[in-house]
């Protein structure tokens, strides 16, 4: 069998650490990238999934390295993985305290975890716990407390399932109506995934009196051009029904779905979930990426030339991890809402002022922010 070389792109910023962990005894194999931790501790989330690589891995790490430059918080970039294809909870939980106890020696000097795919605050409190130590995850439950050395009463977990990231989402989205003349309210909207993310951004979306037109999810699209009903869409919500369940006269197909001619599309979905496929059907004035890598850069630049306004993924969805870095300070639930509305606005208004007064590429413009401000830590750091 020929060996497999990966061969790690090295350049100024990073990455600082890769590292490759496993667990014979449990067939547990994990990865740690920590790419810069120029500003703070690397920041990122376990991602736990049957085919995840390095080279995933790494290239999620440097995102959180932008993310957490332009979202102003005290975090580096970072991200783990662990190549999970499903098992018990009873499996699960070895799997993410034999990975804690393997990669704390870097934590949390080095990086602290946090939610992604298939993780979230149940595992961020089995990370904990194997580590002895509250500061090595975020995103633990919200009942979840522990008295911490050295501060006053308890901290709390502000788990990720409180919708951080979709709320920020809906914030980005508002400043992008905004700038591009078109109230919130009443406009029409198109969501591509149904998870924390999509669910989360439905709900705050509706409750400022945007027309949710349509939504997909596992089990295909739906659509209503009067709105899809808000009192089904809970139902769905609550009990975890697919969509086409509940709004089966309402079935499009998926090259219908990215055709409608909505005010707002955003892919809260998966990577790529934009291609050269479908691309061509897309006919959104705005993009609001709640994903993480939903269309290529090549793709990005196609729809900036056509005059689609987009927020980059780095813009949009860093309300999750200005949620974990409010929760590492200790903060409430409260404060980290309005942590996140603060700074998502602010970011948003700053790179989308500056991409139409120059006419340039927003994605171009928030890396050239957000490495601005690495690029000058390094430097004073010196």
């Amino acid at each position: 069998m020929k060996e497999t070389i990966i061969k790690i792109k090295k350049d100024k910023f990073g990455p600082e650490y890769v590292v490759e962990v496993y667990d014979p005894v449990l067939g547990m194999e994990g990865f740690l990238v920590i790419d810069n931790t120029t500003l703070g501790p690397g920041k990122g989330g376990i991602r736990m999934t049957a085919d995840v690589t390095v080279n995933e891995v790494l290239r999620l790490a440097r995102t959180m390295t932008w993310k957490n430059a332009l979202a102003d918080i005290p975090f580096g970039g970072a991200k783990a993985g662990m190549v999970w294809k499903g098992g018990s909870p009873e499996l699960k939980k070895k799997f993410v305290q034999s990975f804690a106890r393997a990669i704390s020696p870097l934590m949390p000097k080095k990086y602290i975890a946090g939610p992604d795919v298939n993780s979230g605050e149940k595992e961020m409190q089995w990370f904990v716990e194997a580590t002895g130590n509250w500061r090595m995850a975020t995103g633990k439950p919200a009942n979840y407390c522990m008295k911490i050395f050295g501060s006053k009463g308890e901290k709390c977990g502000i788990p990720h399932e409180f919708g951080s990231t979709g709320f920020g989402v809906v914030e980005s989205a508002e400043i992008a109506a905004e700038l591009a003349g078109i109230p919130l309210k009443d406009a029409t909207v198109a969501i591509h995934g149904f998870g924390n993310v999509g669910t989360f951004a439905y709900q705050f979306l509706s409750e400022k009196g945007a027309k949710i037109t349509a939504l997909a999810d596992r089990s295909g699209a739906v659509f209503s051009n009067n709105g899809l009903d808000k009192n089904l869409i809970g139902k769905a919500i609550k009990n975890k029904q697919p969509l086409i369940s509940i709004f089966p006269k309402f079935k499009i197909s998926d090259k219908e779905f990215w055709g409608l001619p909505v005010d707002i599309l955003i892919p809260a979905s998966v990577t790529d979930v934009i291609n050269d496929s479908n691309k061509s059907a897309v006919r959104a004035k705005i993009i609001v990426e709640a994903g993480n890598i939903p269309m290529s850069e090549k793709i990005e630049n196609e729809f900036f030339k056509k005059g689609i306004l987009i927020v980059p993924d780095f813009v949009a969805n860093a309300g999750g991890v200005i949620s974990s870095y409010a929760e590492y300070r200790g903060y409430n639930p409260k404060k980290m809402f309005d942590l996140v509305s603060k700074k998502v606005r602010k970011a948003t208004r700053l790179v989308l002022t500056k991409s139409v007064k120059e006419k340039r590429n927003p994605r171009e413009v928030g890396m050239e922010i957000a490495v601005k401000k690495v690029e000058e830590r390094m430097k004073n750091a010196k």
